[in-house]
């Protein structure tokens, strides 16, 4: 079982990055999937969720009408896309399937000018 991260990175404020997750050893297609985020000097906190049909929701107020969750089944991938990022989005970003009980590796993302 393992979630694989991409797409991290440095941004400038406003700008936008898709990060990418691969999913392999278990049922993706029927599995809640979500994304969290670190800040540094911050608890873990929930980003935004997907259901197995691609019902999204759970996002945090913080990124509420900027980011947005999704799924490929087929290729078995979460995605997280995000726009008008600002600097309190500096993060590590994790992605992690509840139900398998299973983090991904995180990957960075710096929002800095």
């Amino acid at each position: 079982v393992q979630l694989v991260e991409s797409g991290g990175g440095l941004v400038q404020p406003g700008g936008s990055l898709r990060l990418s997750c691969v999913a392999s050893g278990f049922t993706f297609n029927t599995y809640y999937m979500t994304w969290y985020r670190q800040g540094p000097g911050k608890e873990r906190e929930l980003v935004a969720g997907i259901t197995g049909r691609g019902v999204s929701g759970n996002y945090a107020d913080s990124v509420k009408g900027r980011f947005t969750i999704s799924r490929d089944n087929a290729k078995k991938t979460v995605y997280l896309q995000m726009n008008s990022l600002k600097p309190e989005d500096t993060a590590v970003y994790y992605c992690r399937s509840p139900t398998a009980g299973v983090w991904g590796q995180g990957t960075q993302v710096t929002v800095s000018s």
